[in-house]
């Protein structure tokens, strides 16, 4: 897994050592208006960081790709993720801290992965799954060109009821 340069911010394969660091931006209560919880403890966010080293699935199908957002000063921003499946089709997901929404770092982070998805890892299609209330998520995906999914799309991404589908062919990917 590669350390990416990107236009606004790096992003560094996500280790144990990141923990303590990430604790801090993930325990923003700003983060979680639309679903989850921040995470319990420093020591269980860590766990589940090691735990995600392998880089792979338990069952070994998947390849969990999670990447730590930092800016030039050094801060940790937030988290970008993928999900690679055999299909070659990739889960994206992120986080950020409510004090850097709205200033491109989100975008920046996100296309550079998506890039780094197709180029060493042959992915072709991006998928994100979020609550239909999420205008600020919506708002950033369709930025970055997805569209809504098909019902399929839905069923087998597991999204729920109140939730969206939304796709993107890696040929419509647009490179800084």
């Amino acid at each position: 897994m590669n350390t990416l340069d990107c236009v606004r911010c790096r992003l560094e394969p996500q280790v144990e050592a990141h923990a303590a660091e990430m604790f801090t931006v993930l325990s923003d209560p700003a983060i979680y208006e639309y679903e989850g919880v921040p995470p319990p403890s420093m020591e269980k966010l860590a766990a589940g960081f090691r735990r995600k080293e392998s880089r792979l699935s338990p069952d070994g199908n998947e390849q969990w790709l999670n990447w730590v957002v930092r800016l030039p000063n050094g801060e940790l921003a937030g988290y970008v993720q993928a999900t690679v499946y055999r299909s070659l089709a990739a889960y994206i997901g992120y986080e950020f801290a409510s004090r850097f929404w709205r200033q491109g770092i989100g975008s920046a982070a996100i296309r550079c992965m998506l890039g780094e998805l197709v180029a060493s890892y042959g992915v072709h299609t991006f998928v994100a799954v979020l609550k239909s209330a999420n205008f600020r998520s919506l708002g950033l995906l369709r930025k970055l060109g997805f569209e809504p999914g098909t019902a399929r799309d839905a069923v087998q991404y597991g999204a729920e009821i109140d939730e969206l589908t939304l796709v993107m062919p890696a040929g419509k990917l647009v490179r800084p």
